[in-house]
Parts: C-alpha cells; sequence; structure tokens
C-alpha cells in the first residue's frame, strides 16, 4: 500500500472524510485543503446509475462552463480551404488536411490537447482511429468535434467547452476550474456541469442516476457530494 504524504494526512484531519457535503461547500473545502505550489485544476466526478456495457446507455457530450477551466488547450484542426482559414482565425493551434492526417499515421509525433474535423476530412482522419481513439482524440460528431463550423468549435473549446463521457465504471470525469477560481466560479461551473450530465441521462437507465459525486484538485484529497443537494441546486438552475 502506498505510503499516505504527510500534506495529505494533515489534509484528511482537518475534514470528515465520509460527511457529504453541499457543492459549495465542497469546492471551498477543496480550495482550501489544496497545497500544490502550483495552480492546480480542480475536477468532479460523477459516478452515475448505468450499464456502461449496454451501447445505450452511454453518456457522452460536452459542456460550456461559464467561467472555462483555465487551462490553454492546444487544439488541432482537420480541415482545408475556408474551414482551415476559419479554424486559423479562431485560433486552433495546428491546422492541416490530407497531409496532416498521413503524417500522423506515419507516426509524426505531435502534441495536442483536442482534435476537430471538418466532415468531408473524416475519410482521411478516420483511418486514425488506432492512434487517437485510445488517447481519447479521436474526433466525434456527439462530442461536437466533427463539426462543418470548425472556426465555432475551436473558440467554444478554447473558451471553455469541454468534452466528457463514461468511462467503464460508469463514471464521468469532469475539469470545473482551477483552486485560483473564486469558490462562487467554481460552485457556478460545477453547477452547470451537473445539469448537462442530469439532462443527458438515457431513456433507459432506471433508479436514481447520480450515485455519488466527488471534487478535488489535481493532488489533493477528494471531498464527497451530497448527490441530493447536486439534485437540488441543479433544479434551481431552470
Amino acid at each position: 500500500m502506498a505510503k499516505q504524504s504527510k500534506a495529505h494526512a494533515d489534509a484528511y484531519r482537518r475534514f470528515d472524510k465520509q460527511a457529504l457535503y453541499p457543492p459549495a461547500d465542497a469546492v471551498e473545502l477543496v480550495k482550501t485543503l489544496a497545497h500544490a505550489k502550483f495552480d492546480e485544476s480542480v475536477d468532479a466526478v460523477f459516478n452515475l446509475g448505468i450499464d456502461a456495457r449496454k451501447a445505450d446507455q452511454l453518456v457522452r457530450g460536452t459542456v460550456s462552463l461559464p467561467h472555462g477551466t483555465g487551462k490553454t488547450l492546444t487544439v488541432l484542426v482537420f480541415a482545408e480551404s475556408d474551414n482551415a482559414v476559419a479554424a486559423e482565425e479562431a485560433g486552433a493551434d495546428i491546422v492541416g488536411g490530407k497531409e496532416l492526417a498521413e503524417e500522423l499515421q506515419a507516426g509524426r509525433a505531435i502534441d495536442f490537447d483536442l482534435a476537430i474535423a471538418a466532415p468531408d476530412m473524416m475519410p482521411h482522419v478516420g483511418k486514425l482511429g488506432p492512434i487517437l481513439g485510445p488517447r481519447g482524440l479521436m474526433p466525434n460528431p456527439k462530442s461536437g468535434t466533427v463539426t462543418p463550423d470548425v472556426g465555432k468549435a475551436v473558440t467554444e473549446f478554447k473558451g471553455g467547452r469541454v468534452e466528457y463521457r463514461n468511462d467503464r465504471y460508469g463514471n464521468v470525469h469532469l475539469p470545473i476550474g482551477r483552486v485560483s477560481f473564486t469558490a462562487e466560479q467554481l460552485a457556478e461551473n460545477f453547477a452547470v456541469a451537473a445539469d448537462e450530465i442530469i439532462r443527458s441521462k438515457p431513456a433507459s437507465a432506471k433508479g436514481r442516476f447520480i450515485q455519488k459525486v466527488a471534487v478535488s484538485s489535481t493532488v489533493g484529497v477528494g471531498v464527497r457530494v451530497d448527490p441530493s443537494a447536486v439534485e437540488d441546486m441543479v433544479k434551481a438552475l431552470h
């Protein structure tokens, strides 16, 4: 068993790790308990009442956080002609067409966080599935990363739009900001993210949808959130 760090041990002594906190209190705790020397990311994890083995119960989509994530994304766009120009004007970091796809297929190493593709590029980009798929970087219409309006997509993702999808255990991980954000900004981002997750509930999923929720910073401790309080927070948005 890995030895618990002194900082983690101290953090756990400062709150009840078994308690279920309202979202606003949870993000405030995460800010207070963060101890790294860098600006840690703050992330939320939703454990959902789905059967991740069934295709009709997969949860996937995107959500635009009102205060962004605090992270600068490196965006690669597969596009040509007018779409390539639109992507560059929107601030895409890497733009290319068929040749770029072929270079990646041949083994060229390019570091990027998100890939967007115009629909007419998919015959070439589709061949990159074995390369981009395992890294979670394959463009997909369901996540808004295959779109005829690549310029708008670049702007939105650069501005705080994030992609989410469940893992094989039914968990959805989402960044909701940085420790340097105010507690109010983190709470607002969390509420919008939770609202989107609840909206994405598959019709075939039965019973309570949000089973468990936790928030944590990059190297900080996890703080449990009351699922009922999350549902109340979302209702208050409407």
